[in-house]
Order: C-alpha cells, then sequence, then structure tokens
C-alpha cells in the first residue's frame, strides 16, 4: 500500500494525465493513513502529492463503510490481502456501489470466484473489476499479448520462463498469514527439467500466471473470435545445486507446516528457516534497487496464410519482459499503469463492464506502452523465421 500511494503521487504529478487526478487514501486508521502520506512526503517531496490528498476510514467488516468508500470515487485500488480473507467485501461494496476496482490478487481461488458470482451485476453497473494487476500477472499476461501482436502470423502456444536476479543481501517480507493459511493437504510437483535455451533447471512457475492467462485467452475466443494461445509459466532455478537447495527447502517447509508447532516456527523464525531470504522486516532499499526479474517468451505459431487446422507450426518468436523489483517496484508501477488505463482508456476496454483478467479488460489499449515507461519493457529478442 505504502509503494502504491507513491507511485499514483508519481502519476498524478507527471502531467501525462488529461485532466487532474484527485485521490485519496483509505483504510482502517487515521494516524496510519497520515503516516503513509508523510512518507510518501518524505520520499517524494510536498510537490508530488500536489494539492490535498484526502484520508478515508473504511474497514472490510463493515459495510456501511466500503459502501460509503466506494460511493466516493471511480476506481478503489485494492492492496488489502490475503484476498480469499478481505477481498470480497470491496469487490461487492464496488459492484454495489458503481465504482470500479483493481486488485494485485495472485490468488487463483478468489479470481475466479469473483468472476463467478459478481461478473454479471458488474456488467449491469457498468463497472470494471480487474485482478491480478501486479507483478501476479501483468508481465505474464500481457507478454502473451505482446508475443501474439509481434507475430506476423497466428500465434499458437508460448512457454515463459522467469529469471529472478537477486540483490547484495536478499530478504522478503513473509506476512504470518500466509502460513496460516495453508492447509495440511498440499500436494507438489517436483516437475525439474535442464532448459538448453537458458542452460539451466527449471520448474513449473506456482503463481496464478498459468491460470489468470487462460482466462485471457478464453476471453478473448469466446468474445472476439481470436485465436487461443496455449501457455505454459515456468521459473529458472539455477544449477544442480540449486535444484537439491530448493528441493531440501521443500521438503522441510512441507514437514513444518502439517504441524501447528511446525507453523509456529516458521511465524516465529522465517529467516533461519530460509537461510536470510525470508524476514518480517522486508527488503532493503539497497536490496530493492538490486533486485530485477526478466521473463522470456518464446512462442511459435503458423506464418501469414497459413492455416493453423493443417500442418505443423513453422514460425517461432521470442519476446521478453524486463523489470525492476517485482515485489514492491514492479507491483506498484503495474497497478497503477492499469488504472491509468481504465481511466484514460475508457474507449479501448470491453464495451461492457464486468469481471476482467488483465489481458481480456487491456488488450486493446494503451497499457503496454505505458509500462514501458515506466520501466517494465516488453521487447522483441528475436524476429519471426520461418
Amino acid at each position: 500500500g505504502q509503494f502504491v500511494v507513491e507511485e499514483v503521487a508519481r502519476a498524478a504529478s507527471s502531467g501525462e494525465l488529461r485532466s487532474a487526478l484527485r485521490w485519496a487514501v483509505a483504510g482502517r486508521s487515521r494516524e496510519k493513513l497520515q503516516a503513509v502520506l508523510q512518507r510518501a512526503t518524505e520520499s517524494l517531496g510536498k510537490a508530488a502529492l500536489g494539492a490535498e490528498v484526502g484520508v478515508l476510514l473504511c474497514d472490510v467488516g463493515d459495510a456501511a463503510s466500503l459502501a460509503a468508500m466506494a460511493r466516493q470515487t471511480r476506481l478503489v485500488l485494492n492492496c488489502v490481502g490475503p484476498y480469499r480473507f478481505f477481498g470480497e467485501p470491496v469487490v461487492e461494496a464496488c459492484v454495489e456501489n458503481g465504482a470500479s476496482c483493481i486488485d494485485i490478487s495472485g490468488e487463483p481461488q478468489f479470481l475466479e470466484g469473483m468472476y463467478l458470482k459478481y461478473n454479471k451485476k458488474a456488467a449491469e453497473k457498468g463497472v470494471y473489476i480487474i485482478g491480478s494487476c501486479g507483478f501476479d500477472s501483468i508481465p505474464a499476461d500481457m507478454g502473451v499479448l505482446y508475443t501474439r501482436d509481434k507475430l506476423k502470423g497466428t500465434l499458437t502456444a508460448v512457454e515463459s520462463f522467469l529469471k529472478v536476479k537477486s540483490g547484495p543481501e536478499v530478504s522478503w517480507v513473509t506476512p504470518s498469514w500466509k502460513l496460516r493459511g495453508i492447509c495440511n493437504n498440499i500436494t507438489v510437483a517436483w516437475l525439474v527439467f535442464f532448459n538448453q535455451e537458458f542452460k539451466e533447471y527449471s520448474i513449473p512457475f506456482m503463481g496464478s500466471d498459468a491460470s489468470v492467462v487462460k482466462r485471457s485467452q478464453r476471453y478473448l475466443h469466446t468474445e472476439l473470435q481470436e485465436t487461443p494461445v496455449q501457455y505454459g509459466a515456468y521459473v529458472n532455478i539455477g544449477g544442480l545445486g540449486s535444484v537439491i537447495k530448493l528441493m531440501f527447502a521443500g521438503i522441510l517447509f512441507l514437514l513444518l507446516v502439517k504441524f501447528s508447532f511446525g507453523r509456529k516456527l516458521l511465524i516465529k523464525y522465517p529467516e533461519f528457516f530460509s537461510a536470510g531470504h525470508f524476514t518480517k522486516e522486508g527488503p532493503t532499499k539497497k536490496q530493492m534497487d538490486g533486485t530485477s526479474f526478466t521473463m522470456t517468451f518464446f512462442g511459435e505459431g503458423y506464418s501469414e496464410g497459413q492455416d493453423p487446422q493443417n500442418g505443423k507450426p513453422n514460425v517461432k518468436i521470442c519476446t521478453e519482459v524486463k523489470g525492476p523489483e517485482p515485489g514492491y517496484v514492479a507491483t506498484p508501477i503495474a497497478m497503477v499503469q492499469a488504472a491509468v488505463s481504465l481511466l484514460e482508456d475508457t474507449a479501448c476496454l470491453p464495451k461492457q463492464g464486468g469481471v476482467y483478467s488483465p489481458g481480456a479488460a487491456f488488450s486493446k489499449t494503451k497499457l503496454i506502452d505505458r509500462l514501458n515507461k515506466r520501466g517494465l519493457e516488453f521487447s522483441v529478442i528475436s524476429k519471426p523465421e520461418v
């Protein structure tokens, strides 16, 4: 939330918006909200926050307060997770009171549940509910569409490979709810394979990217009659030593989360059990500045004039999305630029409101151009060769 506030302030003061942006921060504690604004002022300077930013008090446990908040705005950026516990009251308040809503959820069950429950009502109200607008899953979802648009022909399949380059000291925040929310019957697929392209080992990406991209592709096929793209998401983990460490850590984690005592240990001593990778304090600015990600897309399909119904794919393409530290830098950028696209590119959004994935909502907008200007770079690595 702190980083999203700062990114909204940057967008509001950039001069790129067609009209002045009026915005507010909302939450349970006025003191904490004012502290957020104070930190943003210290980070960006008073001029960046512009005119007086509103402070609204609301609580996910108080439906009336959420309704009052939603009635005062066109768009809510919801940073309050885990969404399966706290997300639905905000979605419901926005739908009922005519406000659109964007979140950064990477929780497929929540995202798909909101579609099933609120899509029809959101369409009737003319509001857009768009989930997974952070690192999960803007780079993947928009990256597939970018790859499709750069192929002169018909793209039919894409695989993406994520590589995160860590800073001088690695550290991530580990909220205790993530551990408390894990159920006892966990299934892990140890599908490790050697990737010839990168000369290192890869595993399936455990995030929401595959689920989100499939939802976008289903929408684009059923509503716009576009050829659907098959998609697989993977993450590169390094050499054999990294594979062994990952498997050992995974087995230890699975054993500990099965028991109440083990979960308490993980919550109390995350730094010890993750060899320093996770802490309760979160990363320092130095760590964030030294961290980046690269997502590489390998696509294949059919050249212009070639019928996708006949023969094998005869054309390939490689594209890339690069960006800064995923959680605290890239995610606020992705979320806020998605919000700007929703407010500024209204003519390019789906004609009807509803619950959408990013690719479904923003496929015709200028979102990729906006992201490029803010440091999430989309590029072609190798052009198609028949």
